[in-house]
Parts: structure tokens; sequence; C-alpha cells
């Protein structure tokens, strides 16, 4: 076997896996279905992360914040609101400021192109993985022994270990058998990014609307990004309108409080859904991320959530490496799936109780949640400990995401 590790998906999750297993003298094999050019393409699209401090952390261990420094946007404050479309009597509940934590921003706002090409080049540079641009899988084989995959060209490729990292409708977890739990919200993420007039002073705003919350992300400069959720309906309609036509249904939701908006770069749609693998672990297997657990974006932790995978099978990867164990063997990998299986069902209850809560309009469910955001907001301990939340810097944390 030539590999240590075989990686199927080459989008985020993988590419750091295939580096932090680099640390430890692993050798990875990480399978893209998509063309290297399209992973290099240095052009703004639109599309933008919310790093949690933790997540931060992790790239910093594998060498990489160094050079995203420079094109990341601290986010400094963040304000949860409560409204109506075309309604200026918006309910504040909630304002967490990092100034009340000792560990600095909550977290950080990086365009996907910093990231993307950031990884690429850190893979390209190091001798033990191996990028398998615009290739398949087709088949997969793990037995006690090894695991094996084939690829639409009929090569075969071996390792000790199986990830997939390869997204939401994972490959690697249907050939597995693994089955999947979830269901759909019938609500669709509008993504973009937009410039405006006025500077956002590292301001995240998550503002709740009866169709489905809206998040306003400070990126660098006068930019932000927009996560906007919509029915699917409504969301398709409004997908297909012009550049102009699409600010005018978004200015009424966004307001006018960073003065004149314009579009910048594409226009994404995502349909939402909850969808969680039964298991995260096979024989000579393993899940990270979207392919384990994609939930609602409405706490913007997707990513940070499959970054905490790969740092936490990394941890137990490693811990088995110096001990002398077989790293893919079932006793290993079982200590991964105890880890990250709490973690990821209770952030997927939670953001998918506080979608159900949020996005409607009902008078006394209003009320209720108005005066609980008002409760929490005038607890200082409390506050502190959601700041905490959401800059990942609660739980067991992996060794990657300590300092």
């Amino acid at each position: 076997m030539n590999n240590d590790l075989i990686i199927v998906g080459g989008g985020l999750n993988g590419p750091a896996l295939a580096l932090a297993a680099a640390q430890v003298g692993l050798r990875s094999t990480v399978i893209d279905a998509l063309p290297k050019d399209t992973r290099d393409d240095p052009g703004f699209d639109g599309r933008s992360y919310a790093l949690a401090q933790s997540s931060k952390r992790m790239l910093a261990a594998l060498g990489l914040w160094g050079d995203l420094a420079e094109n990341a946007q601290a986010m400094n404050e963040i304000k949860v609101s409560d409204g109506r479309v075309g309604d200026a009597s918006v309910f504040l509940g909630l304002h967490f400021d990092s100034a009340e934590i000792e560990e600095g921003p909550m977290g950080y706002m990086l365009e996907d192109r910093y990231l993307r090409r950031a990884l690429l080049g850190a893979m390209e540079a190091e001798p033990l993985i191996t990028h398998r641009a615009g290739e398949t899988v087709v088949a997969q084989d793990c037995d006690a022994r090894h695991a094996q995959v084939t690829l639409v060209s009929g090569e075969e490729i071996s390792g000790r270990l199986l990830v997939g990292a390869d997204g939401r409708a994972s490959g690697t977890c249907a050939r597995a058998g693994i089955r999947r739990t979830g269901w759909s919200y019938s609500q669709t993420a509008l993504v973009c990014a937009i410039a405006h007039e006025k500077p956002h002073g590292g301001v995240a705003h998550q503002l709740f609307l009866p169709p489905g919350p809206l998040a306003i992300l400070p990126l660098t400069g006068n930019r932000s990004s927009i996560v906007w959720s919509e029915r699917d309906a409504q969301a398709r309609a409004i997908n297909a309108l012009s550049e102009q036509e699409y600010l005018q249904v978004l200015r009424p939701r966004f307001g006018d409080f960073l003065g004149d908006i314009s579009l910048e770069g594409q226009r994404f749609a995502y349909p939402l859904n909850l969808t969680l693998a039964n298991r995260f672990i096979d024989t000579r297997m393993a899940l990270i991320g979207d392919a384990a657990h994609g939930m609602h974006p409405i706490a913007g932790q997707g990513l940070n959530a499959g970054l905490r995978d790969v740092a936490a099978l990394a941890h137990v990867i490693t811990h088995a490496v110096q001990r002398g164990e077989d790293f893919a063997s079932e006793l290993v990998l079982e200590r991964y799936q105890s880890w990250r299986r709490w973690d990821t069902a209770s952030l997927a209850a939670a953001t998918d109780l506080f979608n159900r809560l949020f996005s409607n309009d009902n008078a006394l469910l209003r009320m209720g949640r108005d005066l609980g955001m008002a409760v929490v907001g005038s607890l200082p301990g409390v506050r502190r400990g959601f700041i905490r939340e959401a800059a990942g810097l609660t739980g067991d944390l992996p060794d990657l995401m300590r300092l």
C-alpha cells in the first residue's frame, strides 16, 4: 500500500486532513472530482466562510494562517435581531462583543478563493500528499487489512484508511451502506456578496425574518457576505431576477444602515436540509464534514463543524500512531465517532430548533423568543458562554485547536 489515507473529496476538509496527517508522517492521496484549474481560480465568486476562533487556531497549526490573515476580516461583534420585511421596528435581541472574552475576535470571515488556494498550494508543497484532481471514485472495498477505491478510469488505489469528505451526497457514505437521517426545510439559501457605502466596523448581523434568517457578515473593505433564506418557490423567483431587481428585493430586508449597496461576484442558491449519517465510521473508513453531517446555516457553523471533525480525527490518529496502534482499527475510529457524534447531533438539533422557532410570524412565538433573547442579553455570564460557543472555544478541543 502506497497510502496511509485515501481521502475522497478535495474541497476544504479533505485537504486539511491530508495536511494534518502529513505532520505526523502519514502519506495521503486526495481524490478530487474538480479539475485543478477550477480549485486554483483566483477570481472572487461571492462565496465566503465564517471561521470560528478555534478554526483559525487550526489553520495556524497547519501553517496556513500567516498567508491568510491579510485577507481575513475579524468579527468583533454579532448583533441578533428579530423583525419583518420592511418593518422599521426591529427588535435587537442580542449583542455579543468579543471584548467580553480574552481570546480575541469570535471569528473571521474569509473568502473561498483564498482558503481554497492556500490549501491547494500547501498540498502541492507537501511530498507526503498526492492530489488526484479531476478524478471520480466509482467503487470501494474496505476489509480488516486494507481500504481500496476504484476510479472511473479503472485504476485502483489502496491504503490503510478511507475517509469520505465528499459532501452531503457522499458516495463514500452510500457505498458503505450507511443510511442517513434528515429532512428538507423547504427553504433555499441565497448567497452573494455586496459592496456598501459605509464601513461595517467588523460587526456581523443575524436578522430573523418570517421566511428565514438573513445573515450579513463583514468582509474586508466595505463589503459583506449575505446568506439569505427564503421559501423555495420565492427563492427560485428571486434568483431568476436581474441584478437590479435582485437588489430591489434585498434592500428592504437589508435596510439602509450601511448606505447604498451593490452586488459583487456571482449569486448562488442552495436548497436547505438536515442530513446526518447514522454512523460516522465503518471498517477502515471514516466520514468528515458534510459527508457526516449537513445542517442549516443559521449559526454559520457548517465549515467549523467540518474542521472540528478533521481536528478530532487527526487527534485520534496522531495519538494512536504515538502509541503504536493501528490508527485505522475499529477501536481507534470509535474514539473519533464517540467524540464527534454527540457534538454534531447537539449542533444539528440546536440549528433545527432555532430555524423552526424564528422562521415564522406567530405572535406568541415572537413574544417568547424576544423575551428569551432579552433575558440572555441581560445575563453577562450566559452571554459570555454564548460568545465562547460561537468562537468554538467550548467542549473538549482537539490538539490542533488548542493554543
